[in-house]
């Protein structure tokens, strides 16, 4: 291990031969690291917290701090962070709150400088959070989405995959998969076109969402009477499902 000596690293954390860590870094007792993986200098890696393989932390990130939620009462709590993820510069991720409850980080996501993610988040795979982007507790964000700088996500919103939201947003309702969303408070500009292409989807595919869209979020149906209107008149494919589920599924209500 390549462990600078003024890094405080527990003799009782589950660590790799091979991890880095760089100076006045501090590693908890309750911390796993996989294989490959990098710490920088200043960092504070703590609580029941496991990283996987490859991943790179940046100066002053905080990961596995405490959460910031006045229910917790020091309950055993936890972060999950899977591999090939990378946490810039003061990064801050908490663990669950309540008893056993846990952060989620899936796998290849970039977090750019202070970016914040909250108790009870759940991150999946490929997503982009860029400087100063703030996720609340119990914010959920699927596959490939794109979150612009100083975007502030209010708690338990979920943000749909391969959707992109704009820099300095709002966002306080679910923001639909495949879309672009912009304001205060957020609202749907049309279909994330390049985010789609760029993964693969079908022009066919992409050309019946644009049909969906429009019904959806600018012919001023209700989503019940929109969805309705959606089933009868386009061919169900894999990604009008997903939309409508996504929809038909929303708690706090989806943006339009």
């Amino acid at each position: 291990m390549k462990i600078h000596n003024t890094a405080i690293v527990s003799k009782e954390a589950k660590l790799p031969e091979d991890l880095e860590v760089g100076p006045f870094s501090i590693i908890g007792p309750d911390v796993k690291i996989g294989t490959g993986t990098a710490i920088g200098a200043h960092c504070v890696v703590s609580g029941h917290t496991t990283i996987g393989e490859n991943c790179r932390i940046f100066t002053g990130a905080a990961i596995g701090s405490i959460p910031q939620d006045l229910k917790f009462k020091d309950e055993i709590t936890y972060l999950e962070i899977g591999d090939g993820n990378i946490f810039r510069e003061y990064v801050t991720v908490n663990l669950g709150t309540l008893d056993h409850k846990k952060t989620v980080i899936g796998s290849n996501n970039l977090f750019m400088a202070y970016s914040h993610i909250a108790h009870d988040c759940i991150v999946g795979d490929n997503c982009i959070i860029a400087n100063c982007g703030t996720l609340a507790g119990h914010v959920t964000i699927e596959d490939r989405a794109v979150i612009g700088g100083l975007v502030a996500i209010h708690q338990f919103v979920r943000v749909g995959k391969l959707s992109i939201i704009g820099g300095c947003s709002k966002v306080v309702q679910d923001i639909p998969p495949f879309s672009t969303c912009d304001g205060h408070p957020t609202k749907v500009y049309g279909l994330n076109l390049v985010g789609l292409q760029r993964n693969g989807v079908s022009a066919v595919d992409i050309a019946k969402l644009k049909q969906a869209f429009k019904i959806l979020f600018f012919s001023k149906l209700s989503f019940s009477h929109a969805i309705e209107k959606i089933t009868s008149q386009l061919e169900s494919t894999q990604t009008i499902k997903y939309l409508i589920d996504f929809i038909k599924s929303s708690e706090r209500g989806v943006c339009r």
